[in-house]
C-alpha cells in the first residue's frame, strides 16, 4: 500500500533532504492553526496548513529560504506545486519544491524558472541552495556583514511571531538593505500591522540606525493603540503629539493628520513646518495609507525625502468595481494609483482571505437580503416619486425636515435612497428583519455594528431597534438593558464604544455612519450589517474587518454578515454585471416578510446564500451553493476515480484525512458547503458521493437506524453495535474513531468495546456507508 503524506514526510522525505546536507534544526515544520468551520455543536477548527520551510544560519541568524511541498507517495512529484508556489510567497522565501519523495518539482520565484521531475537525489544540497540564495537575494540586498543598511536584518525577531509576520519583516527590512526608502505593506485588518511596523522600527533601534520616527495615523483611537504598543518597546521614548505637546524630545513620535495640520486638501500644515524642520524624522510609517489622498499627508513626506518611508494599508490590491463613470469608484482608483506610483509594488502582501484560511481571523458567514420598497428593488432600479405616494411621512436626510410627497424629486437613482430620503416603513422593516435574525441565531444580546447612510439614518435605526427589544422584552416580562443600541456618530455615542468592546450587559448595538470604520477594536463583535449603500471597496473592506478578530474572551470563532445593500459584492472585484443587471426589470420574488408601517409597503427577502472560496490567486471568492458544489466535483474527480474508492478512503482516518487536505489545497471547505446546504445531519461521505456520483444524501440518524436489522443479527455484540450506531448518528464517522470512544457512558453500558466479538468497528463502518445499490441487493 502506498505510503499516505505523513509517512511519506517520515520515511522518504526527511532522509533525503537529510542526506543532502539539510540538518534537523534547518528544517523547520510551521504550521497554521486551521480555518474555523461550522459543526454541529458551533465552530471547530479545521485542518491546517503545514509547511516544510527550509532555513540556512546567515550572519548569527536562522534565515529562510525555501518551502517544501509534501504529497502522498503514489501522488504526481508535481502535484502541490502551485500550493509551494503560493507558501513561498507567505514566507517570502524565493524557491518552492514539491515531492512525493521520490522525485521533485523546483520553481524559483525570483526567475519564474522551474524544473523537475527530478530524483530526490539531485535535490540541491545546503551549500548549493545557499549560493543560489545569495545569488537571487543576498548579493541584491547587500547581505553582509559590512552592510549598515543590512544591519537590521540581523536583529532577532520577538519569539511568538507568527510566520507572515516574520516575512513582512523581514521583506521590509530586505528593502532597506538594498537601499529603498519607499516600502508598500498592504495586510489585513486583524493580522496585526502594528505588530509588524513596531518590529521594524525595533530592528532599526537595534542597529543603531534610529535618529528620529514618526508614526502617523488618522483617529486618536489608533494613535493611542500604536503608543502602548511602541512604549512596549521604546519606554519612555516613546510620546504622542498634540497640538499643545509635539513630543520634540521623544525617539518615536505618534501623531495623527489632524494634529500635524496635514487631515485637509487645504491644510496648512502649520503645525508640522513649526516643530519639525525638513529632514527631521530618519523613519516615518504611516497607518493606513490608503484612508487618505494623496495630498492629505504627502507634504510630511516631501519634507523628508531621506526618511525610510513605510505604508501601511489593509485594502487589497485589486480594488477595481467594473463600476465604470461613478465619481466614488475614480476617487478609490486614484488613491490606489497615487500609493502605488509612490511606494512602488508591495514588498509583501497577507490578504483577508488568507488570514481566514490560516485560522488568524474569525470564519465569516454572509446573510444576504434584498430590500423591495412599493415593488421596486432600490438598490437595482432606484425609486420614483409615485413608488411613494402611500408614505404620510418622508424625511429628507440632509435637512431633517418632514417633506410633502408632492415635492420629492421625481426619482432617486439605485442605492441613494437613505442619502436623500428617510423613510419610516424602509427602517422599520430592515430593523425588524434584522432584530428577528438575531433571535433566530442565538438571541438579541449579540455584539451588531450597523453601517448608515446619514447619522438621521443611524439615528432612526437605533430608535427602531430599541423599540424592537423593548417589546421583546415587555412580552418576555423582563427589564430592558440599558442602553441596548445606541448611535455612535460625529454627534456622540463614543463614550460608549468601551461599552460594545467589553461589558456583557449593556451597549449592544451600535449604529454609525463611518466612526467604526477604521481605528476600533471590538474583538467580541459577533455581527457586522450594512444598510448604507457602498460603492468604495476601500471602505467595505474597513467595515468588514471590524469583525474578524478572533476573541478568547468571549469565545467567538466566527461573525455574520448581514447584507441587505448587496455590499458584499465587492469581496468579488471586479463586478462586472452591474449594467446588465440594472437593465433587467425584476418581479418581485414571494417576500420573506413584508411590512407596511406608513402606507408604503416594504418587503425583505433573503437572497442567494454564497460561499468563500479561497481560490489559487489567494483571494477571497464567493460562490452560490450549485457552483461551489462543482468546485468540490472538480477537485474530487482530480484525486478519487469512483465512489468504491471514496468510501474506501473515507474509512480509514488516514486516508479521509489525506483526501479532506487535498480539496483543502482547492479552497474547499466541506463543513461551510454542508452549513449552507442545510445538511449539518449528514455525515460528509454523503455530500461527497451526492455530488460525485448523484447518490441520494442520508442523514447519519437515517444511516444508523438503516442498519438496525443487521445489527439484531450480531447476537451479543448487538448492544454495542446499537450504542456505537448512535455515537455515529450524532456526529458522524469521526466519532467512532475517538481514541476516547471507550469512556462513553452509553458504550460502556453496553458491555465495552472488547464486547463487539468478531464485528470490527471497521465492519460497522462499512455497514453504515453502504451504497441504494448495495441495498438494494
Amino acid at each position: 500500500m502506498p505510503l499516505n503524506e505523513a509517512d511519506t514526510r517520515a520515511k522518504l522525505i526527511d532522509p533525503a533532504l537529510w542526506k543532502q546536507g539539510w540538518r534537523e534544526d534547518w528544517i523547520r515544520r510551521e504550521q497554521t492553526p486551521g480555518p474555523f468551520v461550522r459543526t454541529d455543536s458551533g465552530y471547530e477548527r479545521g485542518q491546517g496548513r503545514t509547511d516544510y520551510v527550509l532555513h540556512l544560519p546567515v550572519q548569527e541568524e536562522i534565515v529562510p529560504i525555501a518551502v517544501v511541498e509534501a504529497k502522498a507517495e503514489n501522488a504526481a512529484p508535481n502535484a502541490g506545486i502551485e500550493q509551494a508556489k503560493r507558501d513561498a510567497r507567505l514566507h517570502h522565501v524565493p524557491f518552492a519544491f514539491a515531492t512525493n519523495g521520490h522525485q521533485f518539482h523546483e520553481a524559483d520565484l525570483r526567475t519564474n524558472a522551474s524544473r523537475g521531475p527530478l530524483p530526490m537525489g539531485d535535490f540541491p544540497k545546503s551549500d548549493e541552495l545557499r549560493e543560489r540564495w545569495q545569488r537571487r537575494v543576498g548579493k541584491a540586498a547587500a547581505l553582509n556583514a559590512r552592510s549598515d543598511d543590512a544591519k537590521p536584518l540581523w536583529t532577532r525577531p520577538r519569539e511568538g511571531a507568527r510566520y507572515y509576520q516574520r516575512a513582512a519583516r523581514r521583506a521590509a527590512l530586505e528593502s532597506i538593505a538594498r537601499g529603498e526608502k519607499r516600502i508598500l505593506l498592504p495586510l489585513a485588518t486583524g493580522v496585526g500591522k502594528t505588530w509588524i511596523a513596531v518590529s521594524i522600527l525595533r530592528a532599526v533601534a537595534m542597529a543603531g540606525q534610529l535618529r528620529r520616527a514618526l508614526f502617523l495615523c488618522d483617529r486618536d483611537e489608533l494613535r493611542n493603540q500604536a503608543l502602548g504598543a511602541l512604549s512596549a518597546h521604546f519606554k519612555s521614548e516613546a510620546a504622542k503629539a498634540t497640538t499643545r505637546d509635539p513630543a520634540r524630545n521623544a525617539r518615536v513620535i505618534v501623531a495623527t493628520y489632524q494634529t500635524l495640520g496635514i487631515d485637509r486638501e487645504d491644510g496648512d500644515a502649520t503645525f508640522l513646518r513649526t516643530h519639525y524642520p525638513e529632514g527631521y524624522f530618519s523613519h516615518i510609517i504611516i497607518d493606513e495609507c490608503h484612508r487618505s489622498a494623496w495630498g492629505k499627508w504627502s507634504e510630511v513626506l516631501r519634507r523628508n525625502p531621506d526618511a525610510i518611508q513605510t505604508g501601511l494599508t489593509a485594502t487589497p490590491r485589486d480594488i477595481d468595481t467594473g463600476e465604470a463613470r461613478d465619481v466614488e469608484a475614480d476617487a478609490e482608483r486614484q488613491i490606489s494609483a497615487d500609493n502605488y506610483r509612490y511606494f512602488g509594488e508591495p514588498a509583501y502582501e497577507y490578504s483577508i482571505a488568507q488570514a481566514m484560511q490560516d485560522g488568524y481571523l474569525a470564519a465569516m458567514e454572509i446573510v444576504q437580503s434584498d430590500v423591495w420598497t412599493a415593488g421596486t428593488l432600490d438598490r437595482l432600479e432606484g425609486v420614483k416619486r409615485e413608488h411613494l405616494r402611500g408614505a404620510r411621512r418622508v424625511t429628507e436626510t440632509r435637512t431633517n425636515e418632514l417633506r410633502d410627497v408632492d415635492d420629492l424629486r421625481p426619482e432617486y437613482a439605485p442605492g441613494s435612497l437613505e442619502q436623500n430620503l428617510l423613510l419610516p416603513d424602509r427602517v422599520s422593516a430592515m430593523t425588524a428583519d434584522l432584530f428577528d435574525r438575531l433571535l433566530c441565531s442565538g438571541g438579541p444580546l449579540q455584539k451588531t455594528l450597523i453601517f448608515c447612510a446619514s447619522v438621521p439614518h443611524a439615528n432612526a435605526v437605533v430608535e427602531s431597534i430599541n423599540n424592537r427589544y423593548a417589546e421583546w422584552q415587555r412580552r418576555k416580562g423582563g427589564g430592558p438593558v440599558e442602553p441596548y443600541a445606541f448611535a455612535c456618530t460625529a454627534q456622540g455615542g463614543r463614550e460608549l464604544i468601551a461599552d460594545l468592546r467589553g461589558s456583557r450587559h449593556r451597549a449592544f448595538v451600535a449604529a454609525t455612519v463611518d466612526l467604526i470604520t477604521t481605528g476600533v477594536d471590538v474583538p467580541c463583535l459577533q455581527n457586522v450589517v450594512y444598510f448604507r449603500y457602498i460603492k468604495s471597496p476601500i471602505l467595505f473592506h474597513q467595515m468588514l474587518g471590524r469583525g474578524t478578530r478572533i476573541d478568547e474572551a468571549t469565545g467567538k470563532r466566527h461573525f455574520t454578515v448581514y447584507d441587505y445593500t448587496n455590499a458584499t459584492r465587492l469581496i468579488d472585484a471586479p463586478f462586472k454585471e452591474r449594467q446588465r443587471k440594472q437593465a433587467e426589470r425584476r418581479t418581485p420574488p414571494e417576500p420573506t416578510e413584508s411590512y407596511r408601517v406608513d402606507g408604503v409597503e416594504v418587503r425583505i427577502d433573503q437572497g442567494e446564500q454564497r460561499i468563500g472560496l479561497v481560490g489559487e490567486d489567494g483571494k477571497l471568492k464567493f460562490l452560490s451553493l450549485e457552483d461551489y458544489g462543482k468546485q468540490i466535483v472538480s477537485a474530487l474527480r482530480t484525486d478519487v476515480s469512483d465512489l468504491d474508492e471514496l468510501r474506501n478512503r473515507w474509512l480509514r482516518p488516514e486516508r479521509r484525512g489525506s483526501l479532506l487536505e487535498r480539496l483543502a489545497e482547492h479552497g474547499i471547505n466541506l463543513s461551510a458547503y454542508r452549513s449552507v446546504a442545510d445538511r449539518l445531519d449528514a455525515d460528509g461521505y454523503d455530500l461527497l458521493a451526492s455530488l460525485g456520483w448523484g447518490e441520494t444524501i442520508r442523514s447519519r440518524i437515517e444511516r444508523a437506524e438503516r442498519i438496525d436489522s443487521w445489527i439484531d443479527e450480531q447476537g451479543r455484540s448487538a448492544p454495542i453495535l446499537t450504542a456505537l450506531a448512535g455515537q455515529f448518528g450524532a456526529a458522524g464517522t469521526e466519532a467512532l474513531e475517538n481514541r476516547h470512544l471507550g469512556s462513553v457512558p452509553s458504550i460502556r453500558a453496553a458491555g465495552g468495546l472488547r464486547s463487539l466479538g468478531r464485528v470490527t468497528v471497521l465492519d460497522l463502518k462499512r455497514r453504515l456507508l453502504a451504497t441504494d445499490a448495495e441495498w438494494a441487493a
